[in-house]
């Protein structure tokens, strides 16, 4: 679960072990990686009820592979629910608190056990 919770159920993706960036990876660990990551967003989806999920992978800032994975929402105020998630001021959401969101995380869990 993210650091920062914008959008509640927000998730980040990372290999193990850490490498610099998508290409790093050999083929096959590469492809495992981008399932893993269609994987978690079906979890996501499916523990939050979300409309649908956006996806990102950067690291021009963190040089290390991560990816986001951030529900979206139907109740989402109307300027920013077509924005990117980076749109919202981050410094006032909610900091991921496992006796507020453990048991969202606890279900996106059993979902990828699944």
């Amino acid at each position: 679960m993210g650091q920062r919770q914008v959008l509640v159920g927000y998730c980040l993706l990372l290999p193990d072990p850490v490498v610099p960036h998508l290409n790093a990876l050999e083929p096959a660990a590469r492809d495992q990686f981008m399932c893993d990551l269609g994987r978690l967003g079906e979890a996501v989806l499916a523990a939050t009820s979300a409309l649908r999920i956006n996806y990102a992978i950067f690291g021009n800032l963190e040089p290390a592979l991560h990816a986001h994975v951030h529900p979206r929402y139907a109740d989402e105020p109307q300027a920013l629910r077509t924005n990117n998630p980076w749109a919202y001021d981050w410094s006032q959401s909610a900091v991921f608190d496992v006796t507020v969101h453990g048991d969202l995380r606890d279900t996106i869990a059993q979902f990828l056990k699944q």
